[in-house]
């Protein structure tokens, strides 16, 4: 769960928007994203078959809570485990919803085979959750950006880290592939978030971005990939106050440039951190996702290294 405001995101909506680069996946809500602009409440991240579910339980949680007398369109996404977990055995349950909303917190976030990216494959080693994070400043203020992503996509020959083709150096002789026949497609699903100032026009440019860090490690959008990008900004506070004028703050668009450049940098070093972090797994019918190994993947990127006089 990303659980923005410290969970204070149920009656103090932040902007928001999406963008869809490829869009054989889901994510729910989107919608009323599109139409209002605004987001209001956590967003979960799951496997493909239990959308449903982590949907239903943040609907019936806002009515727990008490925070929300009609009704709610959460924000809930995917990527597809079913290659390592058994996904027809839809074995999440409410509980475990509530355990991952109940247990988000503030401070460094546990990345690698952890929630939703436990059973996910990326370029063809253990793939997960990653997050990475910027400080921008832009005149005389100062602003966070952070991403976190699901990966679960990718082939290995595709895999560069600063663009040294390291997937391409380290053959399934050395490191076997998951997979029985080479890999197509996969998803990913990126959520960034900043305290900047942004309007939900400029949140769709955020999320735009984000196709570039992913391209840098080798995501093209293939066919059967679902690659959803959702950017949220809390800058400003969107309490409810019905009838009344709503006064605004905006950073200038032609301001956004650090905050793109931000963006696109922590896309692609929460994929590699989600690499980085990700351990050996074996799934069902004994299939095993290697981790990427990462002494070998340290010596290619100190062979490839630039030198500088």
């Amino acid at each position: 769960m990303v659980v923005p405001r410290d969970g204070g995101i149920w009656t103090d909506y932040a902007y928001a928007a999406s963008h869809v680069f490829n869009g054989n996946g889901e994510m729910t809500g989107l919608a009323w994203v599109q139409e209002s602009g605004m987001l209001g409440s956590p967003i979960g991240i799951t496997n493909t078959y239990q959308v449903g579910m982590v949907r239903d339980f943040l609907a019936k949680e806002s009515v727990r809570v008490g925070v929300v007398e009609d009704f709610l369109l959460p924000v809930v996404g995917e990527t597809d485990d079913g290659w390592l977990s058994d996904a027809s055995a839809f074995a999440l349950t409410e509980e475990d919803a509530a355990t991952a909303l109940a247990s988000a917190s503030g401070g460094a976030v546990v990345e690698g085979c952890v929630g939703g990216g436990t059973g996910m494959i990326c370029h063809e080693f253990k793939g997960g959750i990653g997050t990475s994070s910027r400080v921008v400043e832009i005149d005389d203020a100062t602003y966070v950006l952070g991403v976190l992503v699901q990966a679960n996509y990718g082939a290995r020959e595709d895999f560069r880290i600063d663009g040294v083709p390291v997937g391409a150096l380290i053959g399934s002789e050395q490191v076997p592939s998951p997979w029985d026949e080479p890999a197509n497609g996969g998803s990913i699903i990126v959520v960034i978030a900043t305290d900047a100032p942004l309007l939900p026009g400029q949140c769709r440019r955020l999320a735009r971005r984000a196709t570039v860090g992913l391209a840098r490690v080798g995501g093209y959008g293939h066919d059967s990939s679902g690659d959803l990008f959702f950017a949220f900004a809390t800058g400003n506070h969107l309490e409810e106050r019905p009838g009344k004028v709503r006064m605004v703050a905006t950073l200038p668009n032609e301001a956004m440039d650090p905050l793109f450049h931000a963006v696109v940098d922590a896309t692609e070093e929460s994929i590699v951190n989600a690499l980085f972090a990700a351990e050996t797994t074996t799934g069902r019918y004994d299939r095993v996702a290697h981790a990427l190994p990462l002494e070998e993947t340290a010596s290619i990127l100190e062979r490839y290294r630039v030198k500088t006089p």
